[in-house]
C-alpha cells in the first residue's frame, strides 16, 4: 500500500512540474552586451508567446531580424537568430532563463558564446 501511495505522489509531483506556466515574456526587452573591445551594444527584443511557442524579432544596429525556433517552457526561453555580416550568414542560439523581470542569456554563435542580460522595458 505504501509503494502504491509513493508512486502516486511522484507521478503527480511530475506531472505539476510538466504543466508548470511559462515565464510570461510577452512584450518588449532591451538588452545589452558588451563587445570584445569593451563597447556596449543594446538591441530591442519583442516577444509573442502563444502557448510555448515564442515568435518576435530583435532590432539593433542591423534592423529588426525575426527569431526562429522559440520555445518557452517554464523559466527557459530559447529561440534562433539568423544575421548576415559581410555576406556571411550567422546563425545565433539564444538560451536564457527569466527570473522575474530579467532575462540572462548566453548566446553561441559557431565556437564563440557570450552573455547578454536582457531587462523588460517599462513604458
Amino acid at each position: 500500500m505504501k509503494l502504491h501511495t509513493i508512486v502516486w505522489a511522484l507521478a503527480l509531483t511530475f506531472l505539476l512540474a510538466a504543466m508548470a506556466p511559462a515565464a510570461d515574456v510577452n512584450g518588449k526587452w532591451v538588452s545589452t552586451m558588451t563587445t570584445p573591445d569593451g563597447q556596449s551594444r543594446q538591441s530591442t527584443m519583442n516577444f509573442k508567446v502563444e502557448g510555448s511557442a515564442l515568435t518576435g524579432t530583435i532590432s539593433g544596429r542591423a534592423g529588426d531580424t525575426p527569431i526562429s525556433e522559440g520555445k518557452v517552457s517554464g523559466d527557459q526561453i530559447s529561440f534562433v537568430v539568423v544575421r548576415s555580416f559581410g555576406g556571411n550568414e550567422i546563425r545565433m542560439n539564444y538560451q536564457g532563463k527569466v527570473s522575474g523581470n530579467e532575462i540572462q542569456f548566453t548566446v553561441s554563435a559557431g565556437e564563440r558564446s557570450f552573455e547578454v542580460k536582457a531587462t523588460r522595458a517599462v513604458d
